[in-house]
C-alpha cells in the first residue's frame, strides 16, 4: 500500500496562514475539525486537496449549513470519526471500529490512545489565543499503521 498523507487542521476562525498551506502540500486529503469561520477557507484548501470539514460552534452563517456536525471517513481500511467538540462525542469509537477520533475546539494540541483508539486534536491554526501554539498535524497512513507528525507554526 502506498502511504497516504492527510492534513489535519482545526479552528481557523477565518484565518488561513501561508505556512499552513505550505505544510499541507503533498496531502491527499485535508480534514478540518470545525470553527472554519469563512467558506472561502474551504475553497482555498480545496486547491491543495479534497477537504472534509465539520461544523464548529462559530460556523453559523449560510455557507456553514452544508457542513455536518460529524463525518465518518475511510482511508485505506482506517476509519476516522471527525467532530468539532470531543465533549459532544455520542458514540463508542471502539465499538464502532474507529481507529481515530479527530476533534478541535480546545485549541490545544493533543494525542492520546484510549482503548486502542487514537484521539487527536491538531490544535488551532487560526488567530493566536492565550499562550497556546498555532499547530496542525499530518497523519500518515501506511501498511504499518498510523503515524502523526505535529507542526508548531508559532
Amino acid at each position: 500500500m502506498e502511504d497516504i498523507f492527510i492534513g489535519v487542521i482545526s479552528d481557523t476562525h477565518g484565518l488561513l496562514r501561508p505556512e499552513v498551506l505550505e505544510k499541507l502540500q503533498g496531502c491527499s486529503l485535508i480534514l478540518h475539525a470545525g470553527d472554519v469561520g469563512k467558506g472561502e477557507i474551504i475553497q482555498e484548501l480545496m486547491e491543495i486537496a479534497p477537504v472534509i470539514a465539520v461544523r464548529g460552534n462559530i460556523d453559523k452563517d449560510d455557507w456553514a449549513k452544508e457542513l455536518h456536525y460529524t463525518e465518518v471517513i475511510e482511508v485505506k481500511d482506517t476509519y476516522i470519526y471527525l467532530l468539532h467538540d470531543l465533549n459532544q462525542l455520542d458514540i463508542d469509537p471502539k465499538a464502532g471500529s474507529f481507529d481515530v477520533v479527530i476533534s478541535g475546539h480546545t485549541h490545544s494540541p493533543k494525542e492520546e490512545f484510549i482503548n486502542g483508539v487514537l484521539y487527536l486534536n491538531p490544535g488551532s491554526i487560526g488567530p493566536k489565543r492565550f499562550k497556546l501554539p498555532i499547530s496542525m498535524v499530518k497523519l500518515k497512513i501506511s501498511n504499518i499503521g498510523i503515524n502523526t507528525e505535529f507542526f508548531t507554526l508559532i
